[in-house]
Order: structure tokens, then C-alpha cells, then sequence
């Protein structure tokens, strides 16, 4: 099976690795006019067509239901749609665990008003001053063809070393996606009888057989949504000092010192090798290496002695390792693209109060079975893992009873009064179109 690479989206498919990025956020004013512009951006897009050499910019555009609406979609299509995807983010807050300072009545412009929000506009570059060019060239093009009004943007800026800013290596186990063309790494996809298998191409992009082997359910007609994928965008702020300080006082009592708490808390030390493989220490050379990093599950390791089974990692993606199975974890996987926005804190400093955090996206064909899965059932609460109502340490809200994460040993250590350190700060579900969806959009005009 091979994916119509050159009318899908480029990012749904490989991370482009570009270190800095614009989000614009654009309401429709004229739906006419503001086709065009999206006429004008189907041939602008970068696809996941095969590239000789790597573009310094270049754009990627995503919808709203709002959005889709407003640029006339028809109604037998928009009723295709699903639920979670028409009610947006914002109503999905108490499933997400966004409450309290991450509720939505304290989101950030333009997440406050979801109905005004229509399309995301996402610029990736090579450095600053390819981005402040492509920036500046998107923009004079929109205002151009007139229609679209900007209501807000983000800017996002890898950390050295591609870490996040509680120090930690990210963006390690992304899934391999059948018939990419990306060749694929141990520990990527599914684990077979022969080591590892890409994930059916349907679990992540619309039109394609998924692991059930059916096509999953989209809006008609094909032309809207073949080669298309749900998108989550989430601005995420994230509290260092209080991370910080948070492990400075556990690991007073715990034996094995703040890195290995740390470690334990995540799942993968520092620069990024997984404690199922090297659960005593970092292995530098085993994080480098790409055809090892990843290459592990968590069957050997059921009390979770190496790697908690609330660790963070383990959560995301229990990979295979009981109770959990084959499909049970295949459909539940997500493309991720994050990028880091704000300045780092310096180790050691005290709390500056300057915003920071990480910019997640994802990627899938059912938002509700993929990402509000994990984010409710996996993250969120712990019974799937025998943990009861103990939430993830490291992006749980805390608003459980007796916020903890139990450490395995002899005897366990039992880290308690868990503080919130990851606050959402606005969000929204888009869909991202083929190349095909997009023309279709940009003629649609409310007919039936």
C-alpha cells in the first residue's frame, strides 16, 4: 500500500525538523475572498511529496468546524463530521482534565472565543529570518486577497538539543505509518511475530485501510476528506520551578537522587535513553543510536521495576506489555509534532514567571478514540494501569483526591502531593485536508 504522497499534507507524515515556527490564527469575514486565498495556498502547502533538498519555509493550513462552515462547506458534508470534532475543544474541557487554571474561561485570545477561530495557518523555517520573511509574505498575500481577518498567532523555537523545558529529549517514539515512504525505525509501529511493523496508514490519515482493516468513517464526499487527518492543537505552559522544586524535595527521601526521580517521573532519563533499557543509568550511546532508543516493550517489566508503569512514556504508549495488547495500544496511537515557545530557565534560577512551555500537536483519524483516549483514560486516570485514580506526574492536572506516583523498588517509594505543572493555555480541533480537500473547500459554496 503506498499513500497519494503529494496531496497529503508534509507534516501529518515525516517532521520536517525545522526549528522555528508561526502559528496565525485567521477568522473568515468573505467567504468568496477567502477562498481564493485558500486556492491560492493549495499549491503552496508542503506535501509529504519526495524533496531533494529540504525548503528554508513553508506553509500548512487547517480548518475548524467553525471554519468549514464559514467558507460555505455543505451541509450534507459538515453533518459528516464527528461530534467531538463539531464541539471543539473548549466543550470537551471536564473529558481533557482542563480545569481550574487550565479551564477554558482562562484560555488565552483567540482560544476564549472558538466560534471566531477558522483557520490555522502553521509556518515552519529554518531560522528567524526565514520565518519573519515567509511570516511576512503570508501575510501580505492574505491581505491581499481579502477575507480573512488575523486574530492571533504563536511562535514556537526548538530548545538545543531537541529537549522540551523540563530538560528532557522529546519527539523519541513517534509511530511509523504504513506506505509512507519514511523507512521505519525499531520500536516505531506494532510489534508482530518479527520484531516491528509500521501502523496501518488509516490510523492516521483518512481514505486508507486502518488496523481493523476498514476504511475509518469521514465526510463525503472523498474529494473533502481522502488524504485529510484530525488535528489537536493545544498550547501547553509548563511550571520548570515548580517542577524543579517539586523533585528537590521528593528525592531528599529517595534513595536514588533527583535525576533518577526525574527519570522515573518520565520514563527516559535526560538525553533520552529509556529506562527499559538502561534502567540503573543514561547511556549516551544508546541514546544515540536510533535503531535502539526505541526498540523496547514493556512485557519483561510488568511491576514496572525498570520503567513505573505510571511513568509518563508508559502511559502514552504502553506498547506491549500486560494488560496491554495489540490492538488495544495500536489504536490508540497519535502523530506528534511539538515545538517548544518561550525562553528557557536557567538551572538554578528562581522563578522568572516569564510564559514557556511546549506547542503539542497531533495527528489522527478519530480525535475521540486517539487523543481524548489517552488524555482521559491514560493520562488522566489510572485504573487502566492498576494505579487507581493516580494521574500522570509529569501533565495531569492533579485534581484527584491523593495526587501520588508510586516508585517500584523494595521497598516502593511513594511520591505524594503532587503539584499541577502543565496548564493548558488554549487549544482547538482543526482538520487538515488533503491537497484535494483544500480545493474542494475553495470552491465549495453551500450547495447540497
Amino acid at each position: 500500500m503506498t499513500l497519494d504522497r503529494a496531496n497529503i499534507q508534509g507534516f501529518v507524515v515525516r517532521g520536517y525538523r525545522l526549528p522555528v515556527a508561526a502559528y496565525l490564527f485567521l477568522r473568515v469575514d468573505d467567504p468568496i475572498k477567502a477562498s481564493r486565498w485558500i486556492s491560492y495556498a493549495a499549491d503552496q502547502v508542503i506535501t509529504a511529496a519526495p524533496w531533494s533538498e529540504k525548503p528554508a519555509a513553508g506553509i500548512n493550513v487547517a480548518f475548524t468546524y467553525a471554519g468549514l462552515k464559514a467558507l460555505l462547506v455543505p451541509d450534507y458534508s459538515l453533518a459528516g463530521f464527528p461530534a467531538e470534532f463539531r464541539e471543539g475543544m473548549a466543550a470537551r474541557a471536564t473529558l481533557l482534565g482542563d480545569e481550574g487554571e487550565g479551564h477554558p474561561s482562562h484560555w488565552e485570545e483567540p482560544f476564549r472565543a472558538p466560534g471566531d477561530l477558522h483557520l490555522m495557518v502553521m509556518i515552519s523555517a529554518k531560522d528567524d529570518e526565514k520565518l519573519e520573511q515567509h511570516k511576512a509574505h503570508v501575510c501580505e498575500r492574505i491581505e491581499g486577497f481579502g477575507g480573512l481577518t488575523l486574530i492571533g498567532s504563536q511562535i514556537g523555537k526548538a530548545l538545543e538539543d531537541g529537549r522540551e523545558h523540563f530538560g528532557f529529549k522529546d519527539g523519541v517514539g513517534q509511530p511509523s505509518i504504513e506506505g509512507s515512504g519514511v523507512k521505519p525505525l525499531p520500536g516505531q509501529g506494532a510489534v508482530d511475530g518479527n520484531g516491528w511493523r509500521p501502523i496501518r496508514a488509516g490510523e492516521f490519515i483518512l481514505g486508507y485501510l486502518d488496523e481493523e482493516d476498514v476504511l475509518p468513517a469521514a465526510p463525503t464526499p472523498d474529494q473533502l476528506t481522502a488524504n485529510g487527518s484530525f488535528l489537536v492543537y493545544r498550547k501547553l505552559h509548563q511550571d520548570v520551578a515548580r517542577f524543579r522544586r517539586q523533585l528537590e524535595e521528593a528525592a531528599r527521601l529517595y534513595p536514588g537522587g533527583v535525576e533518577m526521580l526525574a527519570a522515573k517521573m518520565v520514563g527516559r532519563w535526560p538525553d533520552g535513553t529509556p529506562l527499559a533499557l538502561s534502567p540503573d543509568a543514561p547511556d549516551p550511546e544508546l541514546a544515540r543510536d536510533r535503531m535502539r532508543n526505541n526498540d523496547f516493550a514493556y512485557a519483561d517489566d510488568r511491576e514496572g521495576e525498570h520503567c513505573p508503569v505510571g511513568g509518563h512514556i508508559r502511559r502514552a504508549n504502553p506498547r506491549e506489555g500486560l494488560p496491554f495488547q495489540g490492538k488495544l495500544v495500536n489504536r490508540h496511537r497519535m502523530i506528534r509534532r511539538g515545538i517548544a515557545y518561550g525562553p528557557e530557565l536557567p538551572p538554578g534560577a528562581e522563578d522568572d514567571e516569564q510564559e514557556r512551555g511546549l506547542i503539542f500537536t497531533s495527528l489522527q483519524a478519530s480525535i475521540e478514540r486517539q487523543f481524548e483516549f489517552v488524555q482521559s483514560q491514560w493520562m488522566q486516570s489510572g485504573n487502566a494501569f492498576g494505579v487507581g485514580d493516580a494521574q500522570d506526574a509529569l501533565t495531569g492536572s492533579q485534581s484527584c483526591e491523593q495526587p501520588k506516583m508510586v516508585i517500584p523498588g523494595c521497598p516502593p517509594f511513594f511520591m505524594d502531593s503532587l503539584a499541577r505543572l502543565v496548564t493548558c493555555r488554549g487549544g482547538e480541533y482543526f482538520f487538515t485536508p488533503g491537497v484535494n480537500g483544500l480545493h474542494f473547500i475553495s470552491a465549495a459554496d453551500g450547495k447540497e
